[in-house]
């Protein structure tokens, strides 16, 4: 039985900063949240040529939550004022749990400049119940290597990033259950994954062209699927090679109050945040 799509939501222009635009498609005016899953931005493949310079979003605070980085190519830097400081190569992925307040700053890193090539990567923020949105930040960085390949097939290059699936398990750690699978699909292969009845399932298309339970879906856009439907089939078939990012996980049922750069319960705990920030009491951290 396939499983029903709520939406088909495009990634929509939105700047970061005046020079750095992502592809939005969560949240949208038809859709806001599928919490755990409060943000998902795509940074569109970027040229930079060899000795290019410092490209960086300077220091800015989160709270609440977890940004967590896919990097699809190139190298990232990233830096907190927790001590943290790693690079992120295409393939990999890392987490930074932001907990009760961090600061940090991201772009590519100093090696990658000095020798120039694409940069893109997905940034996804995930929520977590409000009984830990008080507790101390941490990082985890996933390598591609340590990622379990699933639903092997010829054409099919997929590999679980985190959670349960085909009896492997993801090496990305989590609050909540969230199965985490990317890749590609060869033009002309075909996959089913599965879905978890009552949980929040969502598929990103980076690019290429998929026909996914009937309907066509193209880069930059996001499939929402109904979590009512017991269904759980979602059948997948490429007509171009695409990469994809499918997520399955356990719905936070909690109040979701997102705000700059902080995902709290409530608008008070919101303003708390900005206040904090603005006192001075996340801290400081060198660009």
């Amino acid at each position: 039985m396939e499983k029903k799509i709520l939406h088909v939501l495009e990634g929509r222009e939105k700047h970061i900063t005046d020079t750095e635009v992502v592809r939005q498609s969560l949240p949208a005016m038809q859709f806001r949240f599928a919490s755990p899953f409060i943000v998902i931005h795509h940074m569109p493949a970027k040229y930079f040529a060899p000795g290019s310079p410092e490209d960086r979003l300077h220091p800015h605070p989160h709270r609440g939550f977890a940004p967590v980085t896919f990097m699809l190519q190139g190298q990232g830097f990233h830096r907190d004022n927790a001590g943290n400081a790693m690079t992120v190569t295409g393939g990999d992925v890392q987490w930074m749990f932001a907990g009760k307040g961090i600061l940090h700053s991201e772009g590519p890193s100093p090696e990658f400049l000095e020798k120039g090539g694409n940069y893109e990567l997905l940034q996804l923020w995930f929520n977590v119940p409000a009984a830990h949105k008080g507790e101390n930040p941490w990082y985890q960085y996933i390598k591609g290597a340590e990622m379990p390949a699933v639903a092997v097939k010829e054409g099919v290059h997929l590999t679980l990033v985190g959670g349960d699936y085909e009896g492997k398990k993801g090496p990305l750690k989590n609050y909540t259950p969230i199965t985490a699978i990317w890749g590609k699909v060869d033009a002309g292969s075909q996959v089913t994954l599965t879905a978890t009845s009552g949980y929040w399932t969502l598929l990103y298309v980076v690019d290429g062209k998929i026909n996914v339970n009937g309907t066509d879906v193209t880069g930059y856009h996001l499939v929402v699927f109904d979590k009512e439907d017991t269904a759980g089939d979602i059948h997948i078939t490429a007509a171009e090679d695409t990469r994809l990012l499918y997520l399955c996980a356990e719905p936070i049922n909690e109040p979701v109050a997102a705000k700059d750069n902080f995902v709290m319960n409530t608008a008070e705990e919101v303003d708390q945040a900005i206040a904090d920030y603005k006192n001075g009491l996340f801290g400081t951290l060198e660009k």
